[in-house]
């Protein structure tokens, strides 16, 4: 119980401040302007090469990269940014990302998003571990991203999950908000946390080539 009233204290006050305008870097999908899917589709090309291929993983560290197919457009424009910004460091990321205008990120987060998106379903597949019962109030008791500014985790990458909160803790990867929540967590937190989330449904997706067989 005391990780669970010091994470709430964590979370509450990081939330307030981000409320405040606090949160650099934080905009709100109703401020945003819309991407067009059908030019996103045609943009992403580069991005099937990791992203749409099934357990394709990186190769150091070595996790699986993340199923993004069905994630909230608003959190996929900004996952770009950061990449772009340096708050995420990954090389090829950040590549790709710098060659990108804000439009281009638009378009490409839209054809993402669009096709299939994860909605909440029936419930949730077992209880949150104790640490996660601050996560659900953004990432949602199944796993779904409460608003498209937060992302979607159900049936995530779990070894995907853990490595990207390890980096939280760790600071090398840059959120007012995940950084507080993470420094509370340790490493069996991390590991029941990504477990759950990775079992949730439905689920994100690895996202084919248009026209290719299978792909939604």
């Amino acid at each position: 119980m005391g990780l669970i009233r010091r994470t709430f204290s964590v979370f509450a006050a990081l939330v307030a401040l981000a409320g405040l305008g606090g949160f650099a870097g934080a905009v709100r999908a109703d401020d945003a302007p819309a991407g067009d899917p059908a030019r996103g589709a045609k943009l992403g090309y580069t991005c099937f090469g990791c992203h749409g291929v099934p357990d394709y993983r990186n190769a150091y560290p070595n996790y699986h990269v993340p199923k993004i197919g069905g994630q909230h457009a608003a959190y996929l424009t900004a996952a770009l940014g950061e990449y772009r910004a340096g708050a995420r460091p990954h090389p090829t990321m950040k590549g790709q990302a710098s060659s990108l205008s804000a439009q281009d990120s638009r378009d490409l987060a839209a054809y993402f998003a669009s096709a299939n998106p994860v909605k909440s379903g029936s419930g949730a597949a077992g209880m949150p571990p104790a640490a996660g019962m601050t996560c659900v109030a953004c990432h949602g008791r199944d796993g779904v991203g409460v608003t498209a500014d937060y992302p979607t985790l159900a049936g995530q990458q779990r070894d995907y999950i853990e490595q990207a909160l390890q980096a939280y803790r760790k600071g090398t990867r840059q959120n007012a908000v995940m950084n507080g929540m993470a420094a509370q967590l340790k490493d069996e937190d991390i590991r029941a946390l990504a477990e759950y989330f990775s079992q949730q449904s439905p689920s994100l997706w690895v996202p084919l080539p248009p026209h290719s067989p299978g792909a939604k």
